[in-house]
Order: structure tokens, then C-alpha cells, then sequence
């Protein structure tokens, strides 16, 4: 009966880091990356941030993922019911544009509509693809009351069940993953210089030399344009195999904010803050990125007490501003690839927790010796990684778009 060793086991010689990454190539991959890291971070915030939380690695190009939103909580009734006494014990059939958010036994709330000083609130008895019947719920012992008019539109607002004192079950909650896939794209550098230095943890640091540095930096910027703006696509090429290009996460963002372009207002701010963090929205310290017209715009605020600009803070190696509100915390960072891709006035509201890479191939540098092949008389490195980031529960990020005058007239 044979076994496969769970461990490669190194006789008769010292372990090295050549040995290293012959067993176990992902081994030194986080050292690697925490290097790559610090040549630069604030130009490229996405890819620190991704490099920085960790990654995960895919056995091929086409990555298959599940995300989820939490359930909804709100509707809008698609009926106008009119005011009028109504019999408490008798249900009101209503209709909204989404009756597959709520169940039988849920409360509901009806936003703005009151019986005196009393918030109207409904329970559901029944539910169907059809609409609801909503048992209205009033304070007092009278057979009837007078209902207020609820007018076409109004916001229900989904709230806690409530079981009876014998019930055992309750309507099953059902929330099923929704799939995508991502394709990871590879992204290489090329320097015709001196050999680079081998990446190991024996050495006293990882040094590059300026063409070796400027190549990296120009490797990172093109991988947060395609890890914000890219398309995913596979290319077919005559007589030579596919290449696959990624899709970014602006496409993947569950959530949208418009503001009218070059100005921000504190009441547009707070509606930010609040679409960013409410909802079960995901962390309550999230990330903004985006252009510098975005940015001039969110300088020109006057701060209140609700929504304040704090100090800086230092994260994953960037220099983060911080607005805090009692929603939550942004910590906002200029983008440069926003300015560069035409984009100065949009922005993203991104939550690190809710950000996984993949890589099909981790980051590596391979040395190329022209000369030994008779081509010319010079070695190369080649910087490689194939990568792709996914938005696992979209609904946690937000667009942030800018309207041009011309549309707010």
C-alpha cells in the first residue's frame, strides 16, 4: 500500500530557498509580496491593499466564485390604499416591486405613515409571488380604526418575525449564492539589465537598481487599471494559444452614488457614508479611492459634528485622510489612475474584507540570458504574475459617479 508524503523531506543537504521554491514555490510568496509592497504603495492603492490582506491561489486562468448580498429590506407598494375606517381583524392585499423579500410571520414597517404619534406596522399572514396579506397592527381594543392613506410608492420595510406560542418552524430563509467567474490575467515586466537579486529571507534586504524599480512601478500601475477598469475577455489569436484579460471591480460593485460634478455637499456626503455602511454592508472601516476632481470636491467641505475630517492614519503602508461619521470610517486616498483613465471625478468606496486575489501564478522574477542563446549579449529579468480580484459580496461597495451639469438641469 503506497502513501503520498504530506512533506517533501531534504537529506544529505542544507535547506536553501532554491530547494524552497522547488517544493513548496508559494511558500515565500508573502515575504515576496510584502517587498514588492513598499516600492511606491501610494500610487497604487487597490494592488497594496490586495497584496497586503492576502491572496489565494487557483489552479487555472478562469477563476469560479460565489457572492452574496444579504436579503433585502425593503419595498415599494405598487397600490395606493385609500384612507378609511378598516376592520383590525380583516388583512390589506398589497402589491410591491419585490414580494420575494418578505415571508410569512415578518413584521413590517410602513416608513412615514403613522396612526397618531404611532408608526404603522404590518404582519404578514401570508405571502406570495402575487403580493401580501398584511394584518395591520394598532394599539387598542375598538373592532375597527382608522386607517391612514398609504400612498402609491411608500417604503415597507422588512422587520423581525413573530412566532405564536405553539409555532416550532417559521417560513425558511433562502439566500442562494449567486456565481461568476474572473480571468486571470498575466501581467509581466521585462528588464534587460543586471541580473535581479534572488528573492530570499537569508539575504539583508531586496534591492533593485532604478531600471529594475521604475519597471516594477510601471508593472503595478498597469495592474490597477486592469484590476479597477478591466475587461474580462478571452482573446483568440491565429496560430498562437489564448490570451485572457481580467475583468475589474468597477463592473462588480454592487451599489451606485451620482453627485453633481465638482461639488459635494455635506447632506451628499452623509448619504455616501450611509449607502457605504447601512444595510449589512460589511466592515465599518472602508476604503475610498478617486480622482483629484473628487477630491477637490470632498476638500471643500465645511466638516460637521455627525461627519468629521480626522487625522491621518497609516494602513497597509499608505497614508490614508479619514472622514469619520457615526456610520462608519473612510480612509480616503488619491488615485492617480483614476485621473488617468478619464475618470477624475469618480471614485470607489471599496471594503478590504470583502476583496479576494487569486493568483494563478504568484509573482515571480526569471532570469534570461541572451547572451548564453547567442542573441545578443545581455541578460534579462522577467517579472511575471498571472492575477485576478473578485468582489465577494458586492453590495459592500459603492460607484461613485460625477454628473455633468448638463444633467442636473
Amino acid at each position: 500500500m503506497s502513501t503520498t508524503p504530506i512533506a517533501a523531506h531534504i537529506e544529505g543537504q542544507p535547506l536553501t530557498t532554491t530547494l524552497t521554491q522547488q517544493n513548496s514555490p508559494d511558500l515565500l510568496r508573502s515575504h515576496v509580496d510584502q517587498r514588492i509592497a513598499r516600492i511606491r504603495p501610494a500610487s497604487t492603492p487597490l494592488d497594496q491593499i490586495s497584496r497586503m490582506v492576502g491572496w489565494r491561489k487557483t489552479g487555472s486562468m478562469k477563476v469560479d466564485y460565489y457572492s452574496i448580498d444579504s436579503k433585502p429590506a425593503t419595498a415599494a407598494i405598487s397600490d395606493d390604499i385609500k384612507a378609511g375606517q378598516h376592520d383590525r381583524t380583516k388583512p390589506l392585499t398589497i402589491s410591491t416591486d419585490h414580494n420575494e423579500y418578505f415571508a410569512e410571520t415578518d413584521t413590517i414597517l410602513f416608513k412615514g405613515i403613522n396612526i397618531g404619534t404611532t408608526p404603522l406596522v404590518g404582519y404578514v399572514t401570508a405571502a406570495t409571488d402575487a403580493g401580501l396579506s398584511v394584518l395591520p397592527l394598532t394599539q387598542g381594543d375598538s373592532a375597527s380604526f382608522l386607517l391612514p392613506h398609504i400612498p402609491e410608492g411608500t417604503t415597507i420595510i422588512r422587520m423581525g418575525r413573530a412566532a405564536g406560542e405553539l409555532d416550532v418552524q417559521t417560513s425558511q430563509y433562502n439566500l442562494i449564492p449567486r456565481k461568476d467567474f474572473n480571468y486571470c490575467q498575466i501581467f509581466k515586466a521585462q528588464v534587460e539589465e543586471s541580473t535581479l537579486q534572488r528573492l530570499a529571507d537569508k539575504e539583508v534586504g531586496w534591492t533593485f537598481s532604478d531600471q529594475e524599480e521604475s519597471a516594477i512601478v510601471d508593472m503595478r500601475l498597469g495592474i490597477e487599471k486592469s484590476f479597477l477598469f478591466g475587461t474580462r475577455c478571452r482573446v483568440s489569436r491565429p496560430g498562437a494559444e489564448d490570451v485572457y484579460t481580467t475583468g475589474g471591480i468597477w463592473t462588480q460593485a454592487g451599489q451606485d452614488l451620482t453627485y453633481p460634478q465638482g461639488t459635494i455637499t455635506n447632506e451628499k456626503l452623509t448619504e455616501l457614508m450611509q449607502k457605504a455602511f447601512t444595510g449589512g454592508a460589511g466592515s465599518p472601516r472602508k476604503v475610498l479611492i478617486g480622482g483629484s476632481d473628487l477630491m477637490s470636491a470632498l476638500m471643500g467641505l465645511d466638516f460637521t459634528r455627525n461627519v468629521m475630517g480626522t487625522d491621518k492614519k497609516v494602513v497597509w503602508g499608505i497614508d490614508f485622510d479619514c472622514i469619520t461619521s457615526k456610520f462608519g470610517t473612510l480612509y480616503v486616498k488619491h488615485s492617480e489612475i483614476f485621473d488617468l483613465c478619464g475618470m477624475s471625478g469618480c471614485g470607489m468606496v471599496i471594503d478590504p474584507e470583502y476583496i479576494t486575489k487569486y493568483s494563478h501564478i504568484p509573482f515571480s522574477a526569471d532570469r534570461i540570458s541572451f547572451h548564453k542563446q547567442g542573441l545578443r549579449n545581455t541578460e534579462a529579468t522577467v517579472l511575471t504574475e498571472a492575477s485576478c480580484l473578485i468582489l465577494r459580496y458586492p453590495n459592500a461597495h459603492v460607484r461613485i459617479t460625477a454628473e455633468s451639469p448638463s444633467n442636473n438641469s
